[in-house]
């Protein structure tokens, strides 16, 4: 019995690659660059974690991509900032697909710098000329010289534990227009409940939702990202949480996108100090939320409350 006969390598503008490789690709979408980042074999051929890897940053591409389409009217370069970079799967891809046509700037933040190196001899090779690249930590980069004062676009796909955080207060510091985010091992949240487990058990029944030590990190999870949430809302931005793709491809699939829209909701804040203060969490205000403690300064006295001479 003969075997399976391969399918011929497509030709054109797509040297080089499986024809049913291509049916998953998008249209001028680089072969040699998904080589180098090894998401393609070097025959062109995908195999099952790589595909999964790919569906989950053409996904993220999707929701980015009418995200730059409404930007872009704005202004005439526009500049995307990826942190948590790794091997910049993500940057290297929305350069291709949304940014080098448009004149855009990438700039992405790592803190190993062997991976910085190995992204800067990448863009170089293939001639990527609007790629930066940054041995910086995610909270460093924020007041870093060698990054604009405005950025319009933030990501962060799957930056860990309190680097999703950092990443929102580097937004917050460039006046992002755009934060899409998908956070991973939240850790923070649950050593701290951990540590008052005793003290809330006795002080309130939803401690229960935390007594045990898997629901005390799934607990810590879904607290971190709510009150991400109300941050963002009460700095002006409007949010949607939706997942990035099917849970068979992904556990870490929780998806943040936030819009600016100026509109800052004192609610959000409110909930989100109350919230602190339910789950004996009230330290971290002044460590996560500082623009909330920042308001509260700024905000004028009542006067009832003024001293009368």
């Amino acid at each position: 019995m003969k075997p399976p006969r391969k399918p011929a390598l497509a030709q054109g503008r797509h040297p080089g690659a499986d024809a049913a490789v291509l049916a998953e690709l998008r249209p001028g979408q680089s072969v040699e660059l998904l080589k180098d980042l090894h998401i393609l074999t070097r025959d062109g051929r995908l195999n099952q974690d790589s595909r999964r890897k790919l569906k989950q940053v053409e996904h993220l591409v999707r929701f980015i991509e009418k995200i730059v389409g409404e930007l872009v009217p704005r202004g005439a370069q526009l500049t995307l900032a990826d942190h948590g970079a790794g091997k910049s799967y993500l940057g290297f891809i929305l350069y291709d697909l949304l940014l080098q046509s448009r004149g855009g700037i990438v700039h992405g933040i790592e803190t190993r710098p062997e991976l910085v190196e190995r992204s800067r001899q990448l863009a170089e090779r293939l001639g990527f000329a609007g790629m930066r690249f940054h041995h910086l930590s995610a909270a460093a980069s924020a007041h870093d010289a060698a990054l604009p004062e405005r950025i319009d676009i933030v990501t962060a796909l799957h930056a860990c534990d309190t680097a999703t955080d950092d990443a929102i207060a580097f937004g917050l510091a460039k006046q992002a227009q755009a934060m899409v985010l998908v956070p991973c091992c939240q850790a923070e949240f649950a050593s701290r409940l951990r540590q008052s487990k005793a003290l809330q058990l006795a002080r309130t029944p939803l401690a229960e939702l935390w007594r045990h030590p898997l629901h005390t990190r799934e607990m810590g999870s879904q607290l971190t990202n709510v009150l991400r949430c109300l941050y963002l809302e009460s700095q002006g931005y409007t949010v949607t949480v939706t997942e990035l793709v099917g849970w068979e491809h992904s556990l870490k699939n929780e998806l943040i996108i936030a819009r600016f829209t100026g509109h800052k909701k004192r609610r959000a804040g409110e909930r989100l100090t109350a919230l602190l203060a339910e789950f004996g969490l009230g330290a971290l205000l002044p460590l996560r939320y500082p623009a909330l403690l920042a308001a509260a300064a700024a905000a004028p006295v009542p006067v009832s409350s003024r001293p009368c001479c």
